[in-house]
């Protein structure tokens, strides 16, 4: 027969329900007043979390940005099978996403972030790279070159990078469509 023995003392995290209360708080504290505003103090006013569990999980701003980047991650679409109609979908996901206010005013924050904290630079490579996953996944599945790969990644995101966070613009969708057209000619007259 089997016991099980329970151990006193403090779960190991949050629950989920109380995860979920204080990152969608933090989430629209980043978005209306950026990453200075993600103290525990201010957290545990918004949120009515006991101050001991927010200062246990989330003990500084960087950590809750971290908590947010690791839950940011775009569910992976199925495939169609042809690198054309992949990157075109993955350029409309894209315009679409930094379009919308999570996850554009997420990286715009992150952006800003970096001049408080230098050390939040990662996390914001780390937000970047699971944005351009989708495009390095498509072109790997084509067994494009790596170096190839990632100058294609490059030349069509970079523009729409700069679309929305230096000129706040919508992305240029059509000169990224035109960009992968023009790489999908080349490769065509190889």
């Amino acid at each position: 027969m089997l016991t099980l023995v329970t151990r006193p003392g403090r779960p190991t995290g949050p629950t989920g329900d109380t995860t979920a209360v204080v990152l969608t708080a933090a989430l629209e504290l980043l978005l209306s007043e950026g990453a200075a505003a993600l103290t525990p103090q201010r957290l545990h006013t918004v949120t009515g979390v006991s101050r001991s569990t927010v200062y246990r999980h989330w003990p500084s701003p960087r950590s809750v940005l971290e908590a947010l980047v690791a839950v940011a991650p775009l569910t992976p679409r199925e495939p169609a099978g042809d690198l054309g109609t992949d990157l075109h979908a993955e350029v409309d996901r894209l315009c679409d996403r930094l379009r919308d206010r999570p996850v554009g005013g997420m990286l715009q924050a992150l952006v800003a972030a970096v001049a408080l904290d230098p050390s939040v630079a990662d996390l914001r490579r780390r937000y970047i790279t699971d944005l351009l996953a989708p495009f390095h996944a498509a072109l790997g599945d084509a067994a494009v070159p790596e170096d190839e790969a990632e100058d294609v990644v490059t030349s069509v995101i970079s523009p729409l990078l700069v679309d929305a966070l230096l000129l706040g613009r919508a992305p240029g969708r059509t000169r990224a469509h035109r960009t992968i057209d023009e790489f999908l000619e080349g490769r065509a007259r190889r």
